[in-house]
């Protein structure tokens, strides 16, 4: 079924004919759910830190910061903020020509409360011949919301969110992506340089550049460092290819159609980094100037745990190579294996000595995470779970609702009462104790992704999505738990969150 010139075409793009076979043996098969032994609470896999506590890991973040050591803040920064507007964009094509809805009358009650508004008030005023005011005076309320959206005016319909502005202030406004500008600065800088990483799509690579180039300068003189600002796009060999209700290759105008294979095809980009530690956070969860003490605190206290169990992992590892350890050291690694990472083995006690040791340096041998958990106030998305892997150990993962067997009732109720809730708040270490990087493809479960149903010109096709980044593309990894406030969860999921206190 795969024609020289699917070959070809499949050469371009850097996919092979055996993972397109594979790809299609998984939509006949599916992707099995992962069995999980309970949801992580602060009983059992989430750690609260004393205040103590919290001054001796912040303590240790500003001395590895002090080391020289490189760190880097990586923002996955590619999707388009269409989703934020689909109200707005429902509001245009409506029979109804006056706000009606909850959602509409907010937006337009405190439209001069959006950092964009002069903005917006400019593109109305270049493109209608008047502004905001005048044009709601008039009743003309979709040729404020057209000039919101369309290319014509300010293109927000088709801007990623990095790209909009989110916040005002006395003498500017800022978009997000400034806001991890200024982030990185606080909690990220490490001989007065500050490295920051965008996955960005083609179409709006230039956007970026053209953003940095402009206030790059401004943020350098604010916070006494350089800047080093690079881009990735997410790579085409990591598209799967669709299928129709049959699991036959979905095809147009002859040719193969795929689909970018979601945000765990960033695990690749991530590879391709060169740092020690690195901070991954999406690009809408960001607030003002005011209220970053709480981010920049808690982003510090992830790092510090971070470098500080990655220590301990390291000479453990130093030890092991050296074979020269004592059983009382071997027994102090279990601990640290089973207790401070949260990683299981039931059979442990049955290994012989050599295994045992075998065993614990290749669970002490991968990359490390630490990841922060808020409480759960009923957000959709991932959470913390103790889940069982293909190797029969039980360890710390964050699954979504789509990996859990819903249909097993015990299932249901651990996902349904878990206590705290994935806000994307990692902090990474993705090299060995002698320096070396890890190839962190390696450590996928490539059994934990998602197939989801969509359409494409009107036509129904089945597509594919590869292990999250922070769900089955780090299932391998060594991953550490830690309760954060919920102050420092602040997402944009709609253009009316920008109104919330939060972001004001």
């Amino acid at each position: 079924m795969i024609s020289k010139a699917d070959q070809t075409f499949l050469a371009k793009k850097g996919i092979s004919v055996q993972q397109v076979a594979e790809q299609l043996q998984t939509f006949k098969t599916g992707f099995p759910f992962l069995p999980i032994e309970a949801a992580a609470t602060i009983e059992k896999g989430v750690i609260a830190p004393s205040a103590a506590e919290i001054d001796g890991y912040l303590a240790a973040w500003d001395a590895y910061c002090a080391a020289g050591n490189k760190i880097l803040k990586f923002v996955p920064a590619s999707g388009a903020a269409s989703r934020m507007f689909k109200d707005l964009f429902s509001f245009l094509s409506a029979s109804y020509d006056v706000p009606t809805t909850d959602f509409e009358k907010n937006f337009f009650d405190n439209i001069e409360k959006f950092a964009f508004f002069a903005d917006l008030d400019s593109a109305c005023t270049k493109n209608k011949g008047t502004g905001i005011k005048e044009l709601i005076a008039a009743g003309k309320y979709k040729d404020v919301v057209f000039n919101l959206l369309d290319f014509t005016g300010m293109n927000y319909g088709s801007l990623p969110k990095g790209l909009l502005k989110f916040h005002s202030y006395d003498n500017a406004a800022r978009t997000a992506a400034e806001e991890h500008f200024v982030e990185g600065a606080l909690y990220a800088a490490t001989d007065g340089k500050v490295q920051l990483h965008f996955t960005v799509s083609p179409n709006h690579k230039a956007l970026f550049q053209e953003l940095v180039a402009e206030c790059k300068a401004r943020y350098e003189e604010m916070f006494g460092v350089t800047y080093d600002i690079c881009f990735s796009e997410q790579k085409q060999s990591t598209d799967t290819i669709a299928v129709d209700a049959d699991n036959q290759p979905f095809r147009e105008n002859g040719a193969l159609v795929f689909r970018p294979g979601g945000h765990g095809a960033l695990i690749e980009n991530l590879n391709d980094i060169d740092a020690d530690i690195i901070f991954i956070k999406n690009i809408d969860n960001v607030v003002p100037d005011r209220l970053k003490p709480d981010t920049v605190t808690y982003k510090k206290l992830l790092a510090g745990i971070l470098v500080e169990k990655q220590k301990q992992a390291f000479e453990y590892l130093r030890i092991i190579d050296s074979g020269s350890y004592t059983h009382e050291q071997v027994m102090e690694m279990v601990r640290f294996v089973q207790q401070d990472l949260m990683c299981r083995n039931m059979d442990i006690k049955n290994l012989e000595d050599c295994d045992l040791v075998l065993y614990l340096r290749k669970k002490l041998n991968r990359p490390m995470r630490v990841c922060g958990m808020v409480k759960n106030v009923g957000e959709p998305g991932g959470g913390p779970f103790l889940a069982y892997n293909q190797d029969g150990t039980v360890s710390l993962q964050i699954l979504e609702s789509s990996q859990i067997d819903m249909n097993n009732p015990e299932s249901k109720a651990m996902f349904e009462n878990g206590t705290h809730f994935n806000p994307v708040d990692l902090v990474c270490a993705v090299k060995g104790y002698k320096g070396d990087k890890f190839n962190l493809p390696d450590f996928v479960d490539k059994n934990t992704g998602f197939i989801s149903h969509k359409s494409k010109n009107g036509r129904e096709l089945k597509a594919m999505e590869l292990p999250g980044l922070w769900n089955g593309a780090m299932s391998d990894w060594n991953t550490i738990f830690v309760e954060v406030p919920l102050v420092t969860f602040n997402p944009v999921k709609t253009v009316n969150d920008l109104l919330r206190d939060v972001h004001q």
